[in-house]
């Protein structure tokens, strides 16, 4: 009895502390060299460890034993936010997954992830069905309520089976809206919309260490809009996302920025200068974020409509000499061009030439172009080239606070502005800037045949 004790004493660590792992295969294999994994957490994704993709595509991770449950991260390639897919681990099983660059992520051993995968399954079948049913235009009443019962049962058996694991906390804040009775379509859409949130908690910290958060955010904000309507919608959708995360400051401000960068890449003016100036300027003033704090004001001040922030310049006389300027104070022309541009961009210098060629054809129009660059004795040299532009050096280049307060983020960049330097576009390049300079000149044109008297 005693010797079965003593050996039963010495295994019990091995039992209680196991060491799990990850293994996985990525297909097609030659595209894989490795797999990062990281652990997410609400702000940020913490680095854990890596492996090498062996020649068959197969990698394997050991887990440590205080590995910290939650959602994690693989990334396979760079970028890494591009690059990755996401997953639970508990620390209390082995993962064994496959990731298919045409296929997608799939689980051959994992309890958890195998759950929520059949579960995200289920629920795309039954929506098609419910899909199916409204596209029918059927009124079998017996056959709607068959649906919606089967998604109710769906849901109550996948809570009740991922009772005790980490993925019960996501089924449940993913509970859909079952209406009691019929419903049309409007009404039901109406229905999921008012009822998005009402399962979710912000505060909760698995839902906050994982994209759930971020993603549910983005797909009610984007997809509950009015397409006749789209900007007021976007911002209602952005004052109801508010008002449902409620008081937890850290979520919210990371939701906000998420939204913010959303829509300032989509160049969407209205919305991201409506989330900036409601919300989140006066939450990054309150964390002492001057970076996202000053790139919320530089956007808005480089938003079409706004009078373009204002810079120092030199301008060469009749006479050759140089007389120091500003912006503000230009005067002579129907329209100016502010033209971002680096003599180590091969774009910049293509489009600089056209540029040229097209300007030499056009009156009232100047062009100041300010180079972001390092070499001044480079760029001095190019200028000759193009006599007839404003030149400015912005030394410094990305830091430099012409191009900061401009919100350059790359070059060439373009601003047109009116007589006033008030913004009125932004073209994406030569051949766009080209149109809305003929457009222009087209709107300013007299007409050739005089307004008829009365």
């Amino acid at each position: 009895m005693t010797k079965k004790l003593l050996f039963l004493l010495a295994i019990l660590p091995s039992l209680l502390f196991a060491q799990h792992s990850i293994k996985g295969t990525f297909s097609p294999a030659e595209e894989f060299k490795f797999a990062f994994l990281y652990r997410v957490t609400t702000e940020t994704s913490i680095f854990v460890t890596n492996a090498d993709v062996a020649e068959d595509g197969t990698f394997e991770i050991k887990l440590s034993e205080d590995t910290i449950p939650g959602t994690y991260r693989i990334v396979y390639a760079q970028p890494q936010d591009q690059y990755n897919f996401d997953f639970i681990v508990s620390n209390k099983e082995d993962i064994e997954l496959k990731f298919d660059l045409e296929q997608g992520l799939s689980f051959d051993k994992s309890g958890e992830n195998k759950l929520y995968s059949s579960y995200n399954r289920s629920l795309d079948l039954i929506n098609k069905s419910i899909r199916n049913f409204y596209n029918s235009g059927k009124e079998d009443k017996s056959g709607y309520t068959e649906i919606f019962n089967i998604l109710e049962h769906t849901q109550s058996e996948f809570e009740k089976a991922s009772n005790d694991m980490i993925v019960n906390t996501f089924i449940k804040a993913n509970r859909p809206y079952v209406p009691e009775t019929f419903e049309d379509v409007p009404t039901l859409s109406e229905h999921i919309k008012s009822n998005y949130f009402k399962n979710i908690d912000f505060g909760n910290q698995t839902l906050q260490d994982s994209n759930f958060l971020i993603k549910t955010t983005l797909d009610y904000v984007i997809g509950f809009i009015d397409p006749n309507n789209a900007d007021p919608s976007y911002i209602e959708n952005v004052d109801t996302v508010v008002k449902a995360i409620g008081d937890h400051p850290k979520i919210k401000a990371i939701l906000l920025e998420i939204l913010w960068n959303q829509f300032s890449v989509e160049a969407n003016v209205v919305v991201t200068n409506y989330i900036g100036s409601t919300y989140l300027l006066d939450i990054a003033r309150a964390n002492n974020n001057n970076e996202l704090a000053n790139n919320i004001i530089y956007f808005k001040n480089a938003s079409i409509g706004n009078t373009a922030p204002d810079f120092n310049l030199e301008i060469k006389a009749e006479n050759d000499k140089i007389k120091s300027s500003k912006l503000s104070a230009l005067e002579g022309a129907n329209n100016y061009l502010i033209f971002f541009w680096s003599t180590t961009c091969s774009h910049c210098l293509e489009e600089i030439q056209q540029l040229k060629e097209f300007v030499a054809t056009k009156e009232d129009l100047q062009v100041i172009a300010i180079a972001l660059d390092n070499d001044l004795y480079r760029w001095k040299d190019m200028t000759y080239d193009y006599p007839g532009f404003i030149h400015v050096f912005g030394e410094g280049k990305w830091d430099n606070p012409i191009g900061v307060q401009y919100n350059v983020t790359g070059t060439p960049s373009y601003f047109v502005l009116d007589k006033d330097k008030k913004i009125i576009s932004k073209p994406y390049d030569i051949k766009a800037f080209k149109a809305e300079i003929n457009n222009l000149i087209i709107a300013n044109k007299p007409s050739k045949y005089p307004e008829r008297k009365q």
